[in-house]
């Protein structure tokens, strides 16, 4: 009995990794916790000092993907819109930084075993805009840089589940300007470390 459910599980397990064998194209959505790096600065005649570093908070993307198939391993480029979120607490006012950016990730992946599968690449991101409540903030320094993703996924069907891990390679800061209070100026970076859930679809 044992080994009869065995092998209707591994049947089962190859009938799903068939299913989503090919290359092919889809899409895909999902959400975000993610923590930018230090706020540093001062504030007011004095010049106090501050660092803070950021709350983290959820966030979310959509996108398209495509997939090339070989054998034992895949590329999969994207094409996503993502809006990252995170809190920084300056002078007792609690602020979020919101950052909107595109990202193209360029993941190859390696098949584990039926559906498993894990993946690694580059993801090349240009920022779009960021906001940080109500202190005034420039743009970021590059508009253009690279960060790395690296997770674990699963197909079922045609439906995909993947985590991954995205860390930015180099900072990639802000200058702040000041708020309506008192005057600050210093900057923040923005690079994004952050854990991803997504779901994807093949069309």
């Amino acid at each position: 009995m044992k080994k009869a459910l065995f092998i209707a599980v591994l049947a089962l397990m190859g009938t799903t990794a068939f299913a989503q064998s090919g290359s092919g194209f889809g899409i895909k959505a999902g959400l975000s916790y993610n923590k930018n790096g230090d706020l540093v600065g001062t504030i007011g005649d004095a010049a106090q000092n501050i660092t803070e570093g950021a709350e983290g908070k959820t966030g979310y993307h959509f996108g398209f993907w495509g997939k090339l198939d070989f054998p034992k391993i895949y590329l999969r480029p994207e094409v996503v819109y993502t809006k990252t979120k995170s809190t920084y607490s300056v002078n007792g006012d609690s602020n979020d930084y919101d950052v909107s950016k595109i990202d193209v990730p360029v993941l190859l992946g390696y098949k584990l075993v039926g559906p498993l599968h894990v993946f690694v690449g580059p993801s090349f991101q240009y920022t779009l805009s960021n906001d940080l409540g109500d202190l005034e903030i420039e743009d970021v320094e590059n508009d253009f840089t690279v960060g790395l993703n690296a997770g674990l996924g699963v197909n079922l069907g045609k439906l995909g589940l993947d985590v991954r891990y995205e860390r930015g390679f180099s900072e990639n800061e802000a200058r702040l300007i000041g708020d309506n209070i008192a005057d600050i100026s210093g900057r923040v970076d923005s690079r994004p470390s952050q854990v991803i859930f997504s779901a994807s679809l093949k069309l």
